[in-house]
C-alpha cells in the first residue's frame, strides 16, 4: 500500500502543478517564461564575459530565434545587468541562496531585480516564491546597504557604476539578394519605416535610429539581415567573384558568410570555420536563414588547417575576422554593462595584457590566411579601436606580405577615414570612428596582383583553348560535311552513269 500510494503523488503533484500553472494569467505567464529566457540568456552572457570570448552580444543572443519575448527579455537582462553588483551583495548579506537555488543564480538574480527594483506584481512559480519568503530580509540588507554606501536612493549608485552612453545611430539593414532584390525590400519596408538606399555599401538600407525592424517579417523569414555598416564593408570589400573558393577563418554569427554568399550570387564555394562549437550552431541557423546553398561550415581550427590540401589549395580569397577587444562596438554590444567593464578599462594592466594576446592570435591568423597557394585576396577585419589589434598586426605582418607577392589595396577609397599614420602605407587602411561614425571598426586588405593576373591570363587560355577547340571542331565538322557531300555527289554520278550504260 505504501509504494502504491508513493506511485499515486507523483502523479497528483504533477497535476497540482499543471493546476497551478492554469490558473496563471496570460501577463504572468508572460513575465514567468521571459524571466526564465532572460536567465539563458544572462548565463551566456556571464559566462562569456568571464572567459572574454562571448558566445555573442546581448542583443545578438536576445534577438536569436529561440527566444519568444523578445522585448520583454532584453530588458530583464539588462536591467539585472545594470543592477547586477547590488543584487550578488544583497544575496550574499541576506544568506539566501542554498546550494539548490545557487545551480540557478541567473534566475534567482532576475527574481531578486523583479522584487526590489521591478515588477513584483507579476512573480508566479518557485523560485519566486522562495524569493518572495525571504523578501524583508533582502529589503533590509538594501537598506544598510545604501547606509554604507552612503546614498539615499539606489539611483545614485547605478548612476556611479554605469555611464550612460548616448550613441543614436541609424538602424543598418542588408538585403539577402539570395532571397529578395532590393528595390522590393524597399518598398516593403517603406510601408513602416523611412528607408533609403545607402550611397556606399551594396544592398544596405538605411532605417532611422530606433526603428525596431526584429520581428519584421523580411528580417524573420531571412530576406533582411540587420548587419551594421562598418560589418557590411568587410564582405564587400573582399569583393569574391562567383566561381572562386572562398575561405571565412573565423566565421560566426555569419552575417559575413551569409554576406559573401549573396556577392557571390549562391556560387562557387564557400568554406566557414569556427572552432567554438556554441558558436558553430549559432553560424548554422544564420546559414540557414539566408538560404546560401554554397557554404560549408567546417567546426575547427582555422590555424590548424593545412593550405596545400586540396581541400584548400584552390581558395582564392580569405576574409579574417579574428576575436578580439570588441572596443569599437562597446555602446551597440552593451558592454559597458558587463561586470568586466571598466571607465579606465583600456589602461588597466589586465587589459592590455589581453589585448597583447589577442593581437599575438590575430598576427597568426592573418600570417596563415597569406600562405595559402592561391589566395589572391585577403580582408582583415576587427571592431576594435586599439593600434594593438590593428595598425601594429598589420605592420608586423606586411614584411611577410611583400615576400608573398602581396600589397596593401584601398578598400573604399570614397571613405574619407583611414589608419593611423604610424608606417607607410597605412592611408590604405579603413577605419570607422565609435563617435562620429557610430562604431569602431578597422579594416585591410591584401592583394596578390601576381596571382591575380596568372589567373587572369589562365582564364584567358583556357578560353583561347576552348575557342581554337570550337573552331577546329567547326573545321572538322565542315570537312567531314564536305567529304560526305562530295561521296554522296559521286555516287548519284556513278549510278547515272550506270544507267544511262544500260540503256
Amino acid at each position: 500500500m505504501v509504494r502504491t500510494n508513493k506511485s499515486v503523488s507523483k502523479p497528483l503533484a504533477a497535476a497540482e502543478k499543471s493546476k497551478d500553472q492554469r490558473r496563471m494569467s496570460g501577463a504572468e505567464r508572460s513575465a514567468y517564461f521571459a524571466r526564465r529566457e532572460a536567465a539563458k540568456v544572462l548565463r551566456s552572457v556571464l559566462q562569456g564575459d568571464a572567459r572574454r570570448r562571448a558566445v555573442g552580444s546581448i542583443k545578438s543572443l536576445v534577438y536569436s530565434p529561440s527566444v519568444r519575448n523578445k522585448k520583454a527579455t532584453f530588458a530583464l537582462v539588462c536591467q539585472t545587468l545594470k543592477y547586477l553588483p547590488i543584487i550578488r551583495d544583497l544575496l550574499n548579506a541576506a544568506s539566501t541562496l542554498n546550494s539548490k537555488w545557487k545551480r540557478q543564480q541567473e534566475l534567482m538574480y532576475i527574481i531578486t531585480y523583479d522584487i526590489l527594483f521591478g515588477k513584483e506584481s507579476l512573480l508566479v512559480g518557485d523560485a519566486e516564491k522562495f524569493l518572495m519568503c525571504r523578501k524583508d530580509a533582502l529589503e533590509s540588507a538594501l537598506a544598510r546597504y545604501l547606509v554604507k554606501k552612503k546614498v539615499k536612493h539606489i539611483e545614485e549608485l547605478i548612476a556611479l557604476n554605469h555611464t550612460p552612453v548616448d550613441n543614436p545611430k541609424p538602424r543598418y539593414v542588408r538585403v539577402n539578394t539570395l532571397k529578395l532584390d532590393v528595390d522590393s525590400a524597399l518598398v516593403e519596408l517603406s510601408k513602416h519605416f523611412m528607408v533609403q538606399k545607402d550611397g556606399m555599401v551594396p544592398h544596405l538600407l538605411v532605417l532611422p535610429p530606433g526603428s525596431d525592424v526584429h520581428d519584421h517579417h523580411l528580417v524573420k523569414n531571412g530576406s533582411v539581415i540587420l548587419q551594421g555598416k562598418a560589418s557590411s564593408m568587410v564582405a564587400a570589400a573582399l569583393d569574391p567573384k562567383p566561381e572562386w573558393d572562398v575561405l571565412d577563418a573565423c566565421s560566426a554569427p555569419g552575417n559575413k558568410t551569409v554576406h559573401l554568399a549573396a556577392l557571390m550570387r549562391g556560387k562557387g564555394r564557400i568554406i566557414a570555420c569556427e572552432m567554438n562549437k556554441e558558436r558553430v550552431k549559432r553560424l548554422e541557423d544564420t546559414v540557414r536563414l539566408s538560404g546560401a546553398t554554397n557554404i560549408e561550415v567546417l567546426c575547427g581550427d582555422f590555424l590548424s588547417l593545412d593550405p596545400k590540401d586540396p581541400s584548400f589549395c584552390e581558395v582564392r580569397a580569405i576574409v579574417v575576422d579574428p576575436s578580439c577587444s570588441g572596443s569599437g562596438t562597446t555602446a551597440e554590444r552593451l558592454d559597458y554593462l558587463l561586470p568586466s567593464h571598466a571607465a579606465d578599462h583600456a589602461r588597466d594592466f589586465a587589459e592590455i595584457e589581453r589585448l597583447d594576446k589577442l593581437a599575438a592570435f590575430q598576427r597568426k591568423a592573418l600570417a596563415h590566411a597569406l600562405s595559402f597557394p592561391a589566395v589572391e585576396r585577403v580582408v582583415y577585419s576587427t571592431c576594435s579601436v586599439h593600434q594593438t589589434e590593428n595598425e601594429d598586426v598589420i605592420n608586423s605582418i606586411l614584411p611577410l606580405a611583400i615576400s608573398n607577392g602581396f600589397q596593401l589595396a584601398t578598400p573604399f577609397p570614397q571613405w574619407h577615414r583611414r589608419g593611423l599614420p604610424v608606417f607607410e602605407g597605412s592611408e590604405h587602411l579603413l577605419r570607422t570612428d565609435p563617435v562620429e561614425d557610430k562604431e569602431g571598426f578597422f579594416i585591410a586588405l591584401f592583394v596578390n596582383n601576381k596571382r591575380s593576373e596568372e589567373h587572369s591570363e589562365a582564364q584567358r587560355g583556357a578560353l583561347r583553348h576552348f575557342e581554337d577547340n570550337r573552331i577546329t571542331c567547326r573545321i572538322k565538322n565542315k570537312s567531314r560535311y564536305l567529304l560526305g557531300l562530295s561521296t554522296r555527289l559521286s555516287n548519284m554520278w556513278f549510278r547515272t552513269s550506270c544507267v544511262r550504260k544500260m540503256i
